[in-house]
């Protein structure tokens, strides 16, 4: 991990900590436009004095936002010269121009994914750039746009994962509310989207982080990507490896972290079990050695065995007493 994605991490911007309910992003910024026109790039229409008004004219006006679900985005009129002005548009001092390239980002990445490939190494630290933006609508909106990158790009991107991963943990961590659950979504798009076998190596360091939120939100992605690897790819990931990060987590601070603890417990119960060939109604021809307790306190300290334990007797007790 880079000495920037360690710094962003333990650094939250200020403009972090505002509260924001709104879902959407409004601005003083002089805009010159048509009063009926729909504009499904950046989305923007103009207001002044709370009128809206066919022409802005060099007066200032204040510019809202809204945010397109990715199934509502339509197909870019001309695929090559999106391409060819992506870069520039990101890369934009004017806020509006990179509104309207990070959806291009993201109708290319739905529609025309071929032709963005090559420009991905270029495309994506631009993203991230924009996510540190203290403007909500393009912070907002480059997050809509990496969920979208995860849904098209997969694997393709994993090297260029890490900066990403930073800003969303930052953002889905932080207090203003419609930019946190934004990035929420994106963070279950990654681990939809992208292989838990690459994945899970690049979540692992955030579950240590200093920041309690940080860490909270790595432990429920992580706990989401372990089953996507099935049975034989947990055996093979290591059962041992994933009950000591996951035993980790049941003493953290924040209870969405010692719950996506036991979530994981459960089933690393469950697929060891299964693995052993022995259900927990069930005798084992070496009980001793095959146990789930017996696993669990070799390869865990005794105070984390217990802990453990206790978490995967209770489920099982709830289920044999609701059978």
């Amino acid at each position: 991990m880079s000495e920037t994605a360690l710094r962003d991490l333990n650094t939250l911007p200020s403009s972090d900590r505002k509260n924001e309910s709104s879902s959407k992003g409004s601005f003083a910024k002089p805009f010159v436009g048509s009063a009926n026109e729909n504009v499904d790039v950046s989305l923007v229409s103009t207001h002044v004095n709370g009128n809206q008004t066919g022409n802005a004219g060099p007066g200032i006006a204040n510019s809202e936002v809204e945010y397109i679900d990715s199934e509502n985005l339509i197909d870019v009129e001309d695929i090559d010269t999106s391409v060819k002005t992506l870069v520039a548009g990101l890369d934009s001092k004017d806020w509006v121009v990179v509104c309207e390239a990070l959806n291009n980002v993201r109708r290319l990445s739905i529609f025309h994914k071929e032709a963005m490939l090559d420009i991905l190494g270029d495309v994506i630290p631009l993203v991230v750039k924009s996510l540190k933006n203290p403007r909500s609508a393009v912070c907002k909106t480059a997050i809509m746009t990496a969920a979208d990158i995860f849904s098209a790009y997969n694997d393709h991107m994993i090297d260029l994962l890490d900066p990403l991963l930073v800003q969303l943990l930052l953002k889905s961590s932080q207090d203003k509310r419609f930019v946190c659950e934004a990035a929420e979504k994106a963070l279950v798009a990654m681990t939809t989207w992208v292989s838990p076998i690459l994945l899970l190596p690049k979540l692992q360091p955030y579950l240590k982080n200093r920041n309690p939120r940080i860490r909270a939100k790595a432990s429920m992605c992580f706990s989401r990507s372990v089953p996507r690897l099935g049975v034989e790819g947990i055996k093979e990931y290591g059962i041992d490896k994933l009950i000591q990060v996951a035993a980790s987590q049941l003493s953290d601070q924040l209870p969405e972290s010692r719950e996506a603890a036991r979530t994981l417990l459960l089933e690393l119960q469950s697929v060891y079990e299964k693995s052993h060939g022995s259900a927990p109604a069930t005798v084992s021809d070496s009980p001793e050695m095959d146990s789930w307790e017996n696993f669990c306190q070799s390869k865990l300290s005794p105070l984390s065995a217990q802990a453990v334990l206790r978490v995967t007797n209770i489920a099982r007790e709830g289920l044999v007493i609701g059978s």
